[in-house]
């Protein structure tokens, strides 16, 4: 029977090529007209260990993982025993295994799922220079009815610069991988409609994420490589070159928030990218980019935590640090994307806020979201006229006041150099002159008018996205919006109306507008990925939630999925 979406995960040690054979999985679905969903798990090795990439393939539009995968393809089994449910088989699964490497896993036995024997590494010794997850590549394309011509497409892209030889290999072992597969079960697709394929996207959420920098503005970066956020600063390397911008790698994570203050500061709209080691260490020197009102934009990349925690797994549990992490009162900007495609336009929105408001903003994206490569619709253009307010000379008052209290709250920034317009930009409290001060009513007006200019800005629409209707809310944010996205759909079709509200500007927070999309709502239930409930305790601290609104949080690495969504208000929450 054909299927409108079919799950898969590759499994195996480093080195065994999983990541590589996901992707071409990827790259061949959207060529024949799908839509395909492809995240990674790792350990957090440096090197080697074990790996899965889990591709769902789907002839509709999706943001999130399953419920359950349909097909394992394990290469070998070394440590992967641990993933079982992060795999997440069920009896209506089957599992192919090469007897050579050891028996399958117990605990992944356990799902009930049909095994199948293939010796992928013997045969791929029959071919020379074959390689066993080259076989995995034609096994799939086989079982989810992925055609030959695709496949061949995307390796002419991924492996034709190796040479003839490494072509007729991969080749030769794709064709044998899909005469494998044909005895067993079928979990083909209906058929894509490949003239679609010119107007979709393969992209992921780090490099979407590094897109809306650069078409926001951004043309400095400063990196210090950190999982999972490198990906991001890898793709804007080559891309800010090609539009007169620069990335540097500095020695460390200070180095990098107080190279993008200083960047910003001569007038180069600026970024860095981290994850939550990193961003405690840059609290201090957000809070200088706040008190001297120097834009900047810092993506934190979140992982599992705390300390060092999990690198290579997601979770949502940086909220806390980027709300409150500053010492003092450090009014800024927190938002987060919630799918792939809008890390380009989050990303975007907040390089255009930083530096019309002058402050720094803080996008929480996760690994699953910013790892995850995706098979998209070409995103819609957005444009904003982003210009930040500089002085281009002495006022008619004949007196540069760098600080002054204004009616938006938005001072003009002379940018170094400029005749008349010094001033001294620092950590310290300062006069509306910029000069430093230990006055209580200086404090209390530079405070106001830090607050005041984030406060009183017009966010419009942009502050979340509403959908649907109904008396009952599902209220998430950032990556678990696809699933609850998912699990919406589903109690649609079953005839239960379901809205959905997904936060996208975390700080400041917006009361009137808020309370607008809960109007008529009378049972909410709050989604997050944290174990302490993070996001629900803020939303209480800020809005008037309906009686009775119920929190359903727990920690990565885990991802959620939309049964586990649909259980929760079926179950009551």
């Amino acid at each position: 029977m054909a299927r409108t979406s079919v799950s898969v995960v590759l499994a195996g040690s480093g080195g065994a090529g999983v990541i590589t054979a996901g992707t071409i999985l990827l790259q061949a679905a959207g060529a024949a007209g799908q839509y395909a969903y492809m995240t990674r798990s790792a350990g957090a090795q440096i090197r080697g260990g074990e790996a899965t990439a889990t591709i769902r393939f789907s002839t509709t539009p999706m943001q999130c993982q399953d419920d359950n995968s349909h097909i394992l393809i394990g290469i070998d089994w070394q440590n992967l025993g641990k993933y079982a449910r992060e795999m997440a088989l069920s009896s209506q699964s089957i599992i192919i295994t090469d007897p050579a490497q050891g028996p399958v896993p117990e605990s992944i036995l356990a799902s009930g799922a049909q095994e199948f024997e293939v010796p992928l590494k013997k045969l791929a010794r029959s071919i020379e220079g074959g390689r066993p997850n080259m076989l995995a590549v034609g096994i799939v394309a086989q079982l989810v009815g992925l055609p030959y011509a695709a496949i061949d497409g995307v390796l002419e892209k991924f492996i034709g610069r190796k040479g003839d030889k490494a072509m007729a290999s991969s080749r030769a072992a794709v064709k044998l991988g899909m005469e494998l597969a044909a005895p067993l079960p079928s979990f083909a697709l209906i058929a894509g409609d490949a003239t679609q394929a010119r107007t979709r996207w393969s992209i992921s959420g780090n490099e979407a994420a590094g897109l809306g920098a650069v078409k926001g503005g951004i043309r400095y970066a400063a990196a210090y490589p950190i999982t999972p956020a490198t990906d991001m600063l890898e793709w804007l390397a080559p891309a800010l070159e090609k539009v007169g911008g620069a990335l540097v790698q500095v020695e460390d994570e200070l180095a990098s928030i107080n190279h993008i203050i200083g960047a910003s500061y001569g007038g180069v709209p600026s970024i860095t990218a981290t994850s939550g080691p990193g961003l405690a260490l840059m609290t201090e020197s957000i809070g200088l980019a706040i008190a001297s009102e120097t834009p900047i934009v810092v993506v934190d990349v979140m992982r599992g935590g705390p300390s060092t925690g999990i690198p290579t797994k997601a979770e949502q549990s940086d909220l806390n640090i980027a709300l409150y992490g500053m010492h003092g009162d450090a009014p800024h900007l927190v938002l987060a994307p919630n799918s792939v495609t809008d890390c380009i336009f989050t990303t975007q929105w907040s390089v255009h806020l930083a530096e019309t408001l002058q402050t720094a903003a803080i996008v929480l994206s996760d690994q699953s979201l910013g790892q995850a490569q995706a098979i998209v619709d070409a995103p819609v253009d957005h444009h904003f006229d982003t210009r930040r307010l500089i002085a281009t000379g002495v006022p008619e008052s004949g007196k540069y006041q760098r600080y002054a209290i204004t009616e938006s709250g938005v001072s003009a920034m002379a940018i170094p150099g400029t005749r008349g317009c010094q001033y001294t930009a620092d950590g310290l409290e300062h006069t509306q002159a910029g000069l430093p001060s230990s006055m209580e009513s200086d404090h209390v007006a530079q405070m106001d008018k830090r607050l005041h200019k984030l406060t009183q800005f017009d966010y419009g629409a942009h502050w979340a996205d509403i959908e649907g209707e109904g008396d009952t809310a599902i209220i998430t944010w950032g990556s678990c919006t696809g699933a609850v996205r998912e699990a919406q759909a589903r109690l649609r079709d079953e005839g239960r109306a379901i809205r959905l509200i997904s936060i996208r500007l975390l700080f400041p927070v917006q009361p009137e507008q808020f309370q607008a999309a809960l109007a008529g709502v009378k049972n909410a239930l709050i989604i997050e990925q944290t174990h302490s409930g993070q996001f629900g305790r803020y939303l209480r601290s800020y809005y008037d939630l309906p009686p009775g609104t119920k929190v359903y949080c727990r920690p990565g690495p885990l991802t959620m999925r939309p049964a586990e969504i649909c259980q929760q208000l079926s179950s009551g929450g």
